[in-house]
């Protein structure tokens, strides 16, 4: 049986509080900063391979530069297709360790949002700031990574450290079930001890942040019925608000009743009239109607987000709740979409995670990082491992734009952020 990290949390932080970087530790500091255009010259490969997460052949292009990488590290590396769920598919790599090590699961994502009709598909340099599509979200990630990997190799800490890679193709835009598209990194943090998830960090007023915690995204879809007739007989006995007075009522409750701590909910889309229909993708809406004729239908899609899972089943019974008092002459249904990202919750072991890093920035010569809110990160796949594992996430680089055109990583971060990354698993990595 796994022991969870944060039962361990005095054994974590026993190290001396005012220790200095052993010699190992301080060769992957210099094998960083040596190899830094090095890395710059592998973000700008793999910027310029457009993978967008519909770009099958470019995920998986990128994929295959990632191996060429990891393979010459002593990582036995697997392609995993999904064209089940219409993706590209997964990169999953090993490396065993030493024997009683702790097993470190490290997570990234190979796609991004940008799309091989977009305008914005090459890398520009300028000084050490870049733009590029997906240079921060998430190939600046996948590039600190291996970077960290390279300086544990310098130093001769990798050997011992028992490591497994899952880098996804689809985590912008997840294929269908998404439990078939995280079977295999679902099934990595049953066999992990502590995952480290190289998304982007966040920089506050010039303070790097530590991440503990991810919120859950769950979909929804809200349809209301009404009985269509002439326009002056609404609000009557007979004819009722129509479909669209109580979509509307319905999701004002929602504003009202709803908030509380840690929770967003958001109304993406609204279609009624005489006729409404959504797409298959949820993503347009068609609607025919008149303004002297009560709406006999109408549709809302949207989502909602949390930090835990007990959070997201009360949400879940107060929305519930809402919508079954629905006014009369009308009819209501609200469906929750299967497949959505739960959540990872702020837990002990997890802040001691953050605290071993702080020890880290500590022997760095580095601020301490303080815990960022949670309101501040999206959802993101190390949320699926969370329930077995604990875990840190924004272990790759500052960025700013993302998931726009203009996207700019910070290269310099890269360098601080991979001296992280390779002290923290050189540490962790040890014996238990």
């Amino acid at each position: 049986m796994k022991i969870p990290l944060f039962f361990a949390a005095t054994a974590l932080l026993a190290a001396p509080l005012h220790a200095k970087l052993t010699p190992p530790e301080a060769r992957m500091a210099a094998t960083v900063d040596a190899e830094y255009e090095r890395s710059v010259a592998l973000l700008q490969k793999l910027v310029d391979q457009n993978s967008g997460s519909m770009n099958l052949a470019g995920v998986e292009a990128v994929g295959k530069m990632v191996r060429a990488e990891l393979e010459p590290l002593g990582f036995t590396v697997a392609w995993k297709p999904m064209t089940a769920i219409k993706r590209a598919g997964h990169l999953i790599a090993t490396r065993p360790g030493k024997a009683g090590a702790r097993r470190l699961l490290l997570i990234g994502h190979l796609d991004t949002v940008f799309e091989q009709d977009s305008p914005f598909q090459k890398f520009v340099r300028t000084g050490d700031k870049a733009e590029g599509p997906g240079a921060g979200d998430d190939k600046g990630g996948m590039v600190v990574m291996i970077a960290a990997l390279r300086a544990m190799r310098a130093a001769g800490t990798l050997d011992a450290a028992n490591i497994e890679i899952v880098l996804t193709g689809d985590e912008e835009d997840s294929g269908d079930p998404i439990a078939l598209g995280r079977a295999d990194l679902i099934a990595a943090g049953k066999r992990a001890d502590v995952a480290l998830d190289f998304e982007g960090l966040f920089v506050e007023n010039g303070q790097d942040m530590g991440s503990i915690a991810r919120r859950s995204s769950n979909s929804w879809t809200l349809k209301t019925s009404g009985k269509t007739g002439h326009s002056s007989l609404i609000f009557n006995d007979t004819y009722g608000d129509g479909a669209i007075n109580e979509l509307t009522r319905i999701l004002a409750a929602f504003r009202t009743e709803l908030p509380e701590p840690n929770l967003t909910f958001n109304t993406g889309i609204v279609a009624g009239g005489a006729s409404a229909v959504l797409d298959a993708d949820g993503v347009r809406a068609t609607a025919t109607g008149k303004s002297n004729v009560i709406p006999s239908i109408a549709i809302a899609r949207g989502d909602f987000r949390t930090l835990s899972e007990a959070q997201t089943a009360r949400v879940k019974t107060r929305m519930s709740a809402i919508v079954a008092r629905h006014a009369p002459g009308t009819g209501a249904e609200l469906m929750f979409e299967p497949g959505g990202y739960p959540a990872m919750a702020p837990t002990p072991g997890n802040r001691a995670l953050l605290d071993r890093l702080n020890g880290v920035n500590k022997d760095l010569g580095l601020a301490a990082m303080p815990p960022l809110d949670p309101l501040r990160r999206g959802a993101g796949d190390i949320s699926f491992v969370a329930s077995d594992v604990d875990g840190l996430i924004g272990l790759g680089p500052a960025s700013s734009g993302d998931h726009a055109p203009g996207e700019t990583v910070d290269l310099a971060s890269m360098r601080r952020q991979a001296k992280r990354a390779a002290i923290l698993m050189t540490r962790l990595g040890t014996a238990r």
